[in-house]
């Protein structure tokens, strides 16, 4: 089994943000940690005594205003007293044990008492020495709770959904919004694939046209240019609509199908493809007929079993489809599918070109390869189809 693409995000480059740009983060993904009375931006503005961001929880439960009374009336005094946090960001690509416990010693002596708990955040990760010194060093200074935060856990934080718009407002990233695309993406999928179930039935004529080219319905004169550099639009013939979009006739050829179900042979003279000729407006009207009696003569003089049809086909994604009028106009008077704009030499097709050789018989269907190693002659060659089998060689169903 061949290996499967996956497609992820890259790291988040913390250590790329401002200084003041990642203590705004920090402090924005505090917020839901603990219920704040106040949460002080007190690193802006310098001179922070080695406070970053300074946090009042609330402890006691939170005084609330009876209804009627007097809005003028001063809040009453909490319960107890707001647990004071300190909070330290620092933007560094590594930090070692001995740093970070220098970190809480730099901690002014006369601040000490007054903290309950630290939270230090930093855009590089820790190493498990460093982490457990830290919270040994805090509880030796008589700190009740010790976090430490660093680049993973704030990814962690900041890849759930509650977070998701702090995620795009300094990342530009938003996996909300991926997920919103993708979803509108398989309904409108879904959607155009009924859309073509209900207005494309099989074996009707259908016109796909590029809506780009204003020159529909007239072919361009210049008759030096390719048949599809005339007019980007074409009509074929609808298979039906299929699990990767809707099929189309490219070429139907007589076939011959041997009694060993490997050896095969196809009229490469003749094409009753994609549609008949009076089915489309633009066809030149000029053929060989002569050369389509003679294939059908060989055709006919074969049992009924041997007697086969050789199929290429065109896949039209549903995704590559903008829409579906299935009144047509004056000049193509079925179904008009409008695609993406034709580029290359499929245009709004699959590369792949998928081929079906199956017998005629009713009661004893039979399908072969179209291998090139089993292919014989029973029918004449002609020198503009040589590439043709080479093609579509191994894309047969």
């Amino acid at each position: 089994m061949p290996p499967i693409t996956s497609k992820t995000l890259g790291q988040l480059h913390l250590e790329d943000l401002e200084p003041r740009r990642f203590e705004d983060l920090v402090r924005q993904l505090l917020y839901d940690f603990r219920p704040w009375r106040m949460l002080e931006a007190t690193g802006r503005a310098g001179s922070d005594d080695g406070f970053d961001a300074r946090g009042f929880e609330i402890v006691g439960p939170q005084p609330s205003v009876e209804a009627g009374e007097d809005a003028d009336q001063e809040e009453a005094e909490p319960s107890s007293p707001d647990r004071l946090w300190l909070i330290q960001c620092k933007r560094e690509k590594v930090i070692g044990p001995t740093k970070l416990v220098g970190y809480l010693e730099d901690i002014p002596a006369g601040e000490r008492a007054e903290i309950h708990g630290v939270i230090l955040a930093a855009a590089c990760d820790f190493s498990k020495k460093a982490r457990d010194e830290f919270r040994y060093k805090a509880r030796a200074m008589g700190f009740y709770e010790t976090h430490l935060w660093g680049k993973a856990e704030i990814e962690d934080q900041l890849f759930q959904p509650k977070n998701d718009h702090l995620l795009f407002a300094y990342f530009g990233v938003s996996l909300l919004v991926r997920r919103r695309t993708l979803k509108t993406e398989v309904r409108a999928r879904l959607a155009m694939k009924r859309k073509c179930k209900r207005h494309l039935t099989p074996w009707m004529a259908a016109l796909v046209r590029d809506p780009t080219d204003h020159r529909y319905p007239y072919k361009d004169p210049d008759r030096n240019l390719p048949l599809i550099g005339r007019g980007r639009w074409k009509p074929l013939r609808v298979v039906g609509c299929f699990h990767d979009g809707v099929h189309f006739v490219f070429r139907r050829r007589f076939a011959f199908i041997d009694d060993d179900g490997e050896h095969w042979d196809f009229a490469e003279t003749m094409d009753d493809g994609p549609v008949e000729k009076h089915e489309d407006p633009w066809k030149d009207r000029e053929s060989d007929e002569a050369a389509r009696q003679e294939a059908m003569a060989i055709w006919n003089a074969l049992p009924e079993r041997n007697r086969a049809w050789f199929e290429t086909r065109l896949v039209l994604p549903y995704e590559h489809i903008l829409d579906v009028d299935e009144e047509g106009d004056e000049f193509f008077e079925r179904a008009h599918i409008y695609t993406i704009p034709f580029e290359g030499n499929m245009g709004p097709f699959r590369n792949e070109i998928p081929v079906e050789l199956k017998n005629v018989d009713r009661w004893a269907p039979c399908y072969a390869r179209a291998r090139k190693e089993h292919r014989v002659a029973k029918f004449p060659r002609s020198s503009d189809n040589a590439d043709e089998l080479s093609e579509v060689e191994g894309e047969d169903t």
